[in-house]
């Protein structure tokens, strides 16, 4: 069977067509048109060219940086604002002429992960984009959990774990909450901390505008870059075995910028320890195996395999 996954983002659409193996037979990316009806086309057409090209119908996931409201129907919490309060799956169903089956691209992350990605037949997974933003996705045993609410997996809008005093009310989030996870764990938080450890120090150096410009002077020995990274680590831990206290889950895929940072693996199973109940945790923490292909890949895999 054909399966057609759909990465519905800000800049672009993105169409992947998977066989039943999960080996690629069609991808092609789109800019998107930035208002609802062009979207709903943009998405249309890539679906119909794929399979005008391969000769055969297939299912279609879509995968969208927000979630549709298990009460209204409507999308909802998308950053790309233009699809919020419309049915985009019935919307896409009515013009495809089938079911549409449409989730959270952090979930559309796990599930690729879940399947046949870094954390491949273990039942319960734990998805966690750090990049830009953060957010993540829970699979279970290869299938999206969404929750009643339509929000399972949104860990980086809760309080950062643990918090020092310093930390306490430190930040704001674009949630409108104080001292979100996200705000201390993404690529973003990472740079913010660095460089505000420059400009308290006045050090004479340029701010830096990404992650791996600090990984660079904390292989160089450069004090400054190392204290931040071990912040982070330690934040990215407690943040991490908050997940593991709740959930437990059989393993933690890391996306997004800062899941290329090698570092981060061997030092993060101690950490953990620290604050896991009963200090101890076998969590298997990996990387990712698809990269940014990861999101559309779960797409078409919301079809099963």
């Amino acid at each position: 069977m054909l399966r057609m996954g759909v990465d519905l983002g800000g800049t672009k659409i993105e169409l992947v067509a998977l066989n039943e193996e999960g080996i690629e037979l069609f991808r092609k990316r789109v800019p998107t048109p930035r208002e609802y009806e062009g979207t709903l086309q943009a998405v249309v057409g890539l679906v119909k060219e794929a399979e005008v090209t391969l000769g055969e119908k297939g299912t279609v996931g879509v995968g969208i940086p927000g979630v549709i409201s298990p009460f209204t129907g409507l999308v909802k919490n998308a950053n790309s604002t233009w699809i919020n309060g419309h049915p985009l799956d019935v919307d896409l169903g009515e013009r495809l002429n089938r079911e549409v089956r449409v989730a959270n691209d952090a979930n559309c992350f796990a599930v690729s992960e879940a399947v046949d990605g870094a954390a491949a037949g273990k039942r319960v997974v734990f998805g966690a984009i750090i990049g830009t933003g953060c957010g993540a996705g829970v699979a279970v045993n290869g299938n999206v959990h969404s929750g009643g609410n339509g929000i399972g997996g949104e860990w980086g809008h809760n309080p950062l774990p643990w918090m020092t005093k310093d930390e306490f009310n430190s930040t704001r989030c674009f949630c409108g909450n104080p001292d979100c996870i996200e705000t201390f764990i993404s690529g973003t938080g990472f740079v913010r901390d660095y460089n505000s450890a420059l400009a308290e120090l006045t050090v004479d150096r340029e701010p830096v505008k990404a992650g791996h410009e600090i990984m660079a002077l904390v292989e160089a020995g450069d004090s400054i870059a190392i204290k931040a990274f071990d912040i982070y680590m330690d934040r990215l831990a407690r943040s991490l075995a908050h997940v593991v206290n709740m959930l437990d889950p059989d393993a933690i895929v890391l996306g997004g910028g800062m899941s290329n940072v090698e570092a981060i693996y061997p030092r993060l199973p101690a950490l953990l320890n620290k604050y896991v109940v009963g200090r101890e945790c076998n969590t298997l923490v990996v990387q990712n195996k698809f990269g940014c292909s990861s999101g559309v890949r779960g797409a078409a895999w919301l079809w099963g395999r």
